[in-house]
């Protein structure tokens, strides 16, 4: 089980290495920038009002979804989102997909829970690959001055209640 988990991380890792070229020393929100692949993620944050957070001290995890994984949503989901009345349920979606600390790929474990800073925690499941919760790591181990990102392939959102 921890070699298949290794293996795939060390594949998506390898993958990942050119889209985040010349982000050492950038925090979270510039490594996003300049990875090119982030920019809903990006909108949403600045109108969550949380990119001053993302580039705080941390550290933090990142579970990013990319554009992609955005443009999954159905139709109107992120211009309904990011609409000022919709604020907190923006923040409450976003914060979700942070952890507290740097979690890297090394420090997971099958079926572990990680508590979000929204409140809710997320089920990671290495049986297929590295799962949180419903969505797929594609890139692990994105390495920034204030913590670490992972790019997943699908927005996750919290319990609703």
């Amino acid at each position: 089980m921890t070699r298949k988990f290794v293996l795939t991380l060390g594949t998506v890792a390898a993958l990942a290495t050119p889209a985040f070229a010349g982000s050492y020393g950038k925090d979270i929100v510039d490594t996003a920038k300049n990875a090119g692949s982030f920019e809903t993620l990006l909108t949403a944050a600045t109108a969550a009002g949380l990119v001053d957070t993302l580039k705080g001290d941390g550290p933090f995890t990142v579970f990013a979804p990319t554009d992609e994984a955005f443009a999954a949503l159905p139709e109107g989901t992120v211009e309904d989102l990011l609409k000022p009345e919709n604020k907190e349920q923006l923040t409450a979606i976003l914060t979700y997909h942070v952890v507290p600390g740097k979690v890297m790929s090394t420090d997971l474990k099958d079926d572990m829970t990680a508590a979000t800073v929204q409140g809710g925690d997320l089920t990671i499941d290495l049986d297929n690959g590295v799962m949180i919760n419903d969505a797929t790591v594609v890139s692990a181990d994105i390495d920034a001055s204030n913590g670490v990102i992972h790019v997943i392939d699908r927005v996750i959102l919290p319990a609703e209640g």
